[in-house]
């Protein structure tokens, strides 16, 4: 047995490389609708053009807790425009993978934070020392066997809502994906953070306390619950968003997807939307902007339909082992 264990491991490790489904890239924000009204973003690495998105330097996903691009992306740069929005106003992200393909992940959670941008506005704002209050969670579907994450794989947009009582000002919106397919080992979470810039009008009053408050670097820890997690493949899951819980004063715009608070396990949760498994409408292709994204390797077939996740796969495949 110990002989044929290795070889194994070998056949193990080709079947990975013919079959592998979703790393053909990793990802980014390629453009935000905005009540409709669509903003494109920046392919990473490329040429900028002006844009609401803080352009990224590279699809590959922010590593470590502590990881100072945890704050906006991969060495992200301010944007040269401001979007206008309202306390109730409705946007979606649509994310695609690095060579433009649809998003190749699907397994945890998306979060949306906003942090104002003080006295200035956001296209000259460093988000460095931003206090970021969280607007929403999204994590499983009812039944706790599905992500909502699965259907931005499937060419889906994250539906998220700005507060109906959102004070007025410029601020920063950093939406994330949390890809925990190797979260089974410490610090094997993959981070995608993404600030748009936008500007919310209106005379309401809205703001989130202090003490709901987070820096990035400094809002998680690598042995956070959700972000460690040796258990992610064990169904029902059982998941415990990490970071500040959603901010109190946004309690008047949740949706009808149950909101689980920081520290408790959680089958679904949104405070402002959730993303829709809908047939997404026509929009302009990322990759008409020029130069190339980095890790451009190609999504392949892969021909098991359940489970989704090649982790899963590999998971039920090495307890096979041992039985």
């Amino acid at each position: 047995m110990q002989g044929q264990l290795p070889v194994c491991l070998t056949l193990l490790s080709l079947a990975i490389l013919a079959l592998l489904p979703q790393v053909q890239a990793h990802g980014y924000v390629a453009q935000v609708a905005i009540d409709g009204k669509i903003y494109i973003g920046n392919v990473p690495n490329a040429q900028p053009t002006p844009a609401i998105v803080r352009q990224i330097n590279d699809v590959s996903p922010v590593k470590g807790a502590s990881n100072p691009y945890l704050n906006c992306g991969q060495d992200a740069q301010k944007a040269a425009l401001v979007a206008p929005v309202n306390p109730g106003s409705n946007l979606q992200f649509w994310w695609k993978g690095g060579d433009g393909s649809d998003w190749p992940h699907n397994i945890g959670p998306i979060m949306t934070y906003m942090a104002s941008c003080g006295s200035t506005t956001c296209d000259q704002y460093d988000s460095t020392d931003a206090e970021w209050f969280k607007i929403e969670e999204t994590g499983l579907e009812p039944g706790d066997m599905t992500w909502y994450q699965q259907n931005i794989m499937d060419g889906g947009p994250a539906n998220v809502t700005i507060p109906s009582t959102m004070k007025s000002g410029q601020y920063l919106i950093r939406h994330e994906i949390i890809a925990l397919h190797l979260a089974t080992t410490m610090g094997g979470a993959e981070f995608y953070p993404s600030c748009t810039q936008v500007n919310v009008g209106g005379s309401q009053v809205g703001i989130a306390s202090a003490s709901e408050e987070v820096t990035f670097p400094g809002g998680y820890s690598d042995d956070d619950p959700g972000i460690y997690d040796p258990d992610i493949f064990d169904t029902p899951i059982q998941y415990t968003f990490p970071g500040p819980p959603v901010a109190s004063f946004v309690s008047g715009t949740a949706s009808s997807v149950s909101t689980s608070s920081t520290g408790s396990p959680s089958a679904t949760g949104s405070a402002g939307g959730t993303p829709t498994s809908s047939s997404p409408s026509p929009s302009p292709s990322p990759s008409s902007t020029t130069g190339p994204a980095l890790c451009r390797l190609r999504q392949q077939t892969f021909a098991v339909q359940t489970p989704r996740s090649l982790s899963r796969v590999m998971a039920a495949w090495i307890k096979s082992l041992g039985s």
